[in-house]
């Protein structure tokens, strides 16, 4: 494989995706990491997961569906387009089979525990000399390099430590977290990045070099300019009624006869258009409601008398009302957030083939290539590259049945 350029294929009209040549092995469970190299195999990456032979990537039995035991739902949110070899990278031979990959990729990735990267020989120290090119991108909870990098930690613990809980809910509630693993899913993502952005000079330096991500990290960064008002101004935002913006108003959830929906008047011009189409012009030469501050310092009479205003007519009449001139937005559950034609309009779903469902509906990447959706594949079953892989790094037959038989693969 070359390591300086890409492979392009296909025809001269349709160009070949992004990352077309370009190998990672990535030691990798559960989410955050899969669903960063997710990304690179969807651009066209081959994506090589090394799995543990006994029960592979914990994702793979997190229920409640599955496709077969062993096999879950939830493990094709983060894994499709992959290749998956067993392999004990605990073991000896494990070991040098790993690094006889790692002469013929451009990246190695891990999500583990901050203290194994570099008990496992995962780490650019360890590979250097077997590739000086390689680029070893690490995501842990906490780090590799602190009192911590022992710890184990998830998604949630990050959304407490980080403030999280205490900004979401309603101020006379409990504090909540997000309804979905969103730090896992940034951090994954930012390792992609950065394990990008290292590749590009790998590329025209010849070398290597480590990228760290941690969730704790992600999750403060995420916290972005309330951390800002805070650090600067010894400002401490405080959740708000109704998911209200910490300073626009009307910037919340709103009741309407059938539900509720969403309404971001984040500029002067979008209240000034929001009060025109509803009819009602003396709200906005209330003096309580003249300008933004006055809306703020008044916030709860000006929800009491939207509420009263939208509470009459269902979400339906207000977003063809609205829509397309004040920022609006149903408040969907999941079903209804799913089932909306729009998603259709814009390929933001898409079906694959796997051996236990003929079409497996998937979400669609939303990373869009000269004006295309990435191509999808089922996520693989467990194992189901190794012969392939092992055989193209020589080994016959014969030492594919040993090594598994060995517990190696």
């Amino acid at each position: 494989m070359d390591k300086g350029k890409p492979c392009v294929s296909g025809s001269e009209q349709q160009r070949a995706l992004p990352l077309v040549g370009f190998r990672f092995l990535s030691a990798e469970q559960y989410g955050a990491g899969p669903y960063g190299t997710q990304f690179l195999a969807q651009l066209g990456a081959e994506v090589i997961k090394i799995e543990p032979p006994k029960g592979g990537d914990t994702a793979r039995h997190v229920g409640p569906h599955f496709l077969r035991e062993g096999e879950s739902v939830y493990f094709h949110a983060f894994n499709l387009n992959k290749k998956s070899l067993t392999l004990d990278l605990n073991s000896d031979q494990g070991k040098k089979i790993f690094r006889q990959l790692v002469e013929t990729s451009h990246g190695v990735a891990n999500n583990l525990r901050g203290d194994l990267p570099a008990r496992m020989g995962l780490t650019y120290d360890a590979l250097k000399d077997t590739n000086p090119a390689i680029v070893c991108a690490h995501l842990s909870a906490y780090g590799r390099d602190n009192a911590r990098a022992k710890w184990p930690g998830y998604d949630y613990l990050m959304q407490a430590e980080a403030g999280f809980c205490m900004l979401t809910g309603d101020p006379d509630g409990e504090p909540q977290r997000m309804g979905l693993s969103i730090v896992d899913f940034m951090t994954g993502t930012m390792m992609a990045v950065g394990l990008l952005a290292a590749l590009v000079d790998a590329q025209r330096s010849g070398l290597g070099r480590d990228v760290d991500l941690d969730l704790l990290s992600t999750a403060v960064h995420q916290t972005s300019y309330p951390a800002l008002w805070y650090m600067n101004e010894g400002d401490v935002t405080q959740r708000t009624p109704r998911s209200a913006h910490p300073s626009a108003t009307p910037s919340q959830m709103f009741r309407c006869a059938d539900g509720w929906m969403f309404v971001m008047c984040q500029l002067p011009k979008f209240w000034a258009l929001l009060t025109e189409k509803i009819a009602r012009p003396d709200l906005a030469a209330d003096p309580r409601f003249i300008s933004e501050a006055d809306r703020l310092a008044n916030r709860g009479a000006l929800s009491d008398l939207l509420d009263g205003i939208f509470s009459t007519q269902p979400t339906s009449h207000w977003q063809a009302l609205l829509e397309g001139f004040v920022p609006i937005a149903p408040v969907y559950q999941l079903d209804q957030a799913l089932d909306n034609p729009w998603l259709d309009t814009i390929g933001m779903t898409d079906t694959v083939q796997h051996p236990d469902r003929d079409e497996l509906r998937v979400l669609a990447s939303p990373i869009r290539i000269d004006g295309k959706r990435l191509p999808n594949r089922a996520g693989p079953l467990l194992g189901q590259d190794s012969d392939d892989i092992l055989a193209d790094l020589g080994y016959d037959t014969d030492a594919i049945a040993g090594l598994r038989a060995g517990g190696i693969v």
